[in-house]
């Protein structure tokens, strides 16, 4: 599969640039958190890392993968899980509490940018150009990228068990 492009509803949409592989050392970048402070993904370096890119918390197919992302990162200590969009840090704070997400951390790509650009994951064509592509990136504690999957259709979750098992390979 091309880690330049997807699919929304059948449909080619291209991406910023080919997003990091596997075996790549994953880029910083800062995002701003649901009180407006701002983090960046070298602040969690004591921790496994799943960077959880979805388009929009507004629609059902990115809310349905961050309640299983919070289900599933339940309990896992040394992983932490970051759900980043382009959503205002308004709207995710409002979704994560009327769900009761409190397992993965929502991030908010709306400031710098830094993770469309540093990871590519910026549509650039398409009715959602300008959102982040559905994908998820699994990042040691040394920042070293040890999975990465672009989901081939935008209306469709991303493959949970694989997710888990790179996760769990490093703890």
């Amino acid at each position: 599969m091309s880690l330049n492009s997807t699919n929304f509803k059948g449909n080619p949409v291209n991406l910023l640039n080919k997003i990091p592989e596997a075996g790549k050392k994953a880029y910083d970048f800062t995002f701003v958190k649901t009180d407006l402070s701002e983090s960046s993904l070298y602040d969690y370096d004591d921790k496994v890392k799943v960077i959880i890119a979805v388009p929009s918390l507004d629609t059902g197919i990115c809310q349905m993968e961050t309640r299983k992302f919070n289900e599933k990162l339940a309990g896992m200590d040394h992983v932490i899980g970051i759900v980043i969009s382009k959503d205002l840090p308004f709207a995710m704070k409002r979704f994560c509490e009327t769900e009761g997400i409190s397992n993965v951390m929502s991030g908010s790509d709306f400031r710098y940018n830094d993770f469309a650009q540093e990871y590519n994951a910026e549509m650039i064509d398409g009715p959602l150009k300008g959102l982040l592509a559905r994908a998820v990136f699994v990042i040691d504690k040394e920042h070293n990228i040890t999975y990465t999957e672009l989901v081939p259709e935008i209306t469709q979750e991303p493959d949970y068990d694989k997710v888990l098992e790179a996760v769990n390979a490093l703890i």
